[in-house]
């Protein structure tokens, strides 16, 4: 039998313990009643009329798994594993027995991602398996720690001599092990990846186990008597075990210029993650679209060069632009100048609702030496965060900074971090649908801020040759950051050969493209982050073509809808925008960009 969404959420709060082993965290004091089901309403109010009747269900799903996610918290527990998917196919049942069409569109969106995103954290569990199944021999100790941290969650009683002796013993373990993998070292090559990967395991274990020690030390005369010394022990062999691993394994001899170590995830893992961000097409087509796309770069560039007098030789424009950056000190300055014109710009012409409170409260960073490293240009949001050369650096990487982060780069920058970039973004979706922050998505948050680059470029933002050339470097990035992520991930392409394809193709100063390989592929980005960019602004491109340039929606309309449908995939913002009907069993389909043929290999350019 079918249940319709305003009764389910009611139907959960009455036989929750019923429902969900364990008692997922569903009780009668949760706040929501079925009269504020019914209405939309919450407690924060539904001031604008976008609220969502399935947003309690979604909002309890993401506290509740929160709440999962902190309590079974060792790594690598199989417990842990267990109790997230009994959680993630408990919250399949209650979506399957929705009456979906008993929904409107907004609640049939929320719906389809809900079940994506179940679908894809199902799928994830068992990619993290066996993720930890390829550095299983770097850990065989682990089963210890994980027991420890469990039994401390369940406060169980501890006998201190006996805690004794299993410490001392997993000092032992931990010895052995690395005697085994100094052993394998000498019959063959360990992938560095793996090892890198290894390498963090000990470290959250290591983490994971003086949590465990902290809790009871102290606290417990006789387990500090019996634990501290043999505790000492084997966090002190933990600590040399990782640091043995990075030296000797993966081959980081230097911590402060360490070697660029990724992990590809494969093509496999690329198309699950491709499904859930709604994509349609495969990685070879998308790497195909950004060749297309850099294609029209390289000719827009060529036409800025001959107009500066540099006729086909892009670099020589690229590098006279370059040069043309502000004094040390007087970045602040710039960038504030280069926020104040793009609003300007926007409102002139009345593409979208800016705040005043949006105007108003966004601030500014500087970016250390260290952090410029891993990020050589601006980050944005609420907080602008510089990059510039500090008085630390050596004189040719200040000039490297001040070089990569000229007055025509920056101006091309600061309305893609700020307005109408990350801070309006940021600003609207914490007031508007906030339940879909759970769905958020770099295909929309990354590639908003993309799309105004295209959308300005078409409006004439730019206002000379130099500014056209700061323009398209940017654009030029995005499409150079789809083909080397991609490829890097589908094993056609090293960090090294990434850092060469960036320098010579796109402009880069060398240490600026180390830089951003480095920031992604090393792990603290997704493998589809950087392709985000640009893809994301292309889908928001062609459903700016279908709605605003065919006439049924002027830029102000769309742009603030898109802004109030907070981050999802694209693909189900047109489905808000457009009225598209909806299946239960929604699967990504929107071709985008047409028809993209791979050509066979070989014959396609770089």
């Amino acid at each position: 039998m079918k249940i319709h969404a305003t009764l389910i959420l009611v139907l959960l709060l009455l036989v929750s313990c019923v429902l969900v082993p364990g008692n997922f965290g569903i009780t009668a004091s949760t706040s929501l009643d079925s009269k504020t089901i019914q209405s939309g309403d919450h407690p924060g109010g539904n001031p604008d009329g976008t609220l969502s009747p399935l947003r309690g269900m979604i909002e309890l799903f993401s506290v509740d798994r929160r709440n999962i996610q902190r309590f079974y918290d060792a790594p690598m527990s199989p417990l842990a594993s267990e109790k997230n998917r009994e959680y993630l196919e408990h919250w399949v049942k209650v979506l399957d027995d929705i009456d979906f069409e008993a929904l409107g569109q907004d609640e049939r969106i929320d719906h389809v991602l809900f079940q994506n995103d179940l679908r894809y954290r199902l799928r994830s569990i068992e990619h993290d398996m066996t993720k930890n199944e390829q550095i299983r021999q770097f850990v065989p100790f682990s089963s210890t720690i994980i027991d420890l941290q469990q039994k401390r969650r369940r406060i169980e009683s501890i006998d201190a001599e006996k805690l004794a002796l299993t410490i001392s013993g997993l000092e032992q373990a931990v010895k052995k092990a690395r005697e085994a993998i100094e052993k394998k070292m000498e019959e063959a090559p360990i992938d560095p990846s793996v090892a890198h990967r290894g390498a963090g395991m000990v470290d959250r274990l290591q983490r994971t186990l003086s949590g465990w020690y902290r809790f009871y030390s102290g606290y417990d005369p006789l387990f500090s008597w019996w634990v501290e010394k043999p505790f000492r022990a084997t966090e002190s062999a933990l600590k040399e075990y990782s640091g043995f691993i990075r030296k000797k394994v993966v081959g980081i001899t230097d911590p402060d210029d360490p070697p660029i170590i990724g992990d590809p995830v494969g093509r496999d893992e690329l198309l699950s993650m491709l499904e859930h961000e709604m994509i349609a097409y495969s990685p070879e087509q998308l790497i195909e679209i950004a060749r297309t796309e850099f294609e029209w770069c390289r000719k827009e560039m060529l036409r800025a060069s001959r107009d500066l007098g540099f006729g086909e030789d892009w670099r020589a424009a690229l590098e006279h632009v370059k040069e043309m950056h502000v004094e040390p000190g007087k970045q602040p300055e710039l960038i504030r100048d280069l926020a104040h014109e793009a609003v300007a710009f926007l409102e002139e012409r009345d593409l979208v609702t800016i705040p005043d409170l949006c105007k108003q409260t966004w601030r500014m960073e500087m970016l250390s030496a260290e952090s410029q490293k891993f990020s050589p240009y601006f980050l944005g949001g609420e907080t602008i965060r510089v990059a510039f050369p500090t008085h630390e650096m050596d004189h040719a990487d200040k000039l490297m900074s001040m070089r990569g982060n000229n007055r025509h780069f920056a101006r091309a920058t600061v309305h893609h971090e700020l307005i109408p970039g990350h801070h309006l973004q940021g600003f609207m979706t914490s007031r508007h649908r906030t339940h879909r922050g759970a769905f958020g998505t770099p295909f929309w948050s990354e590639g908003w801020a993309l799309y105004w680059e295209m959308l300005l470029w078409n409006k004439d933002f730019a206002k000379s040759a130099e500014n056209r050339v700061g323009m398209l470097f940017w654009r030029t990035h995005r499409c150079a950051r789809i083909i080397f992520s991609l490829s890097y991930h589908l094993e056609k392409m090293t960090a090294e050969e990434a850092i060469d394809f960036l320098i010579e193709n796109v402009g880069h100063e060398r240490n600026n493209a180390t830089a951003e390989v480095r920031r992604s592929v090393s792990g603290s980005y997704g493998p589809l982050y950087q392709a985000a960019y640009m893809l994301g602004g292309l889908q928001l491109m062609a459903l700016h073509d279908e709605l605003v340039d065919s006439g049924k929606m002027t830029d102000k309309e769309f742009h603030d809808r898109v802004l109030q449908n907070n981050s999802i995939p694209i693909e189900m913002v047109r489905a808000a925008l457009t009225g598209t009907e909806l299946e239960r069993d929604h699967r990504p389909g929107w071709l985008f960009y047409g028809e993209v043929v791979v050509p066979e290999q070989g014959t396609s350019k770089q």
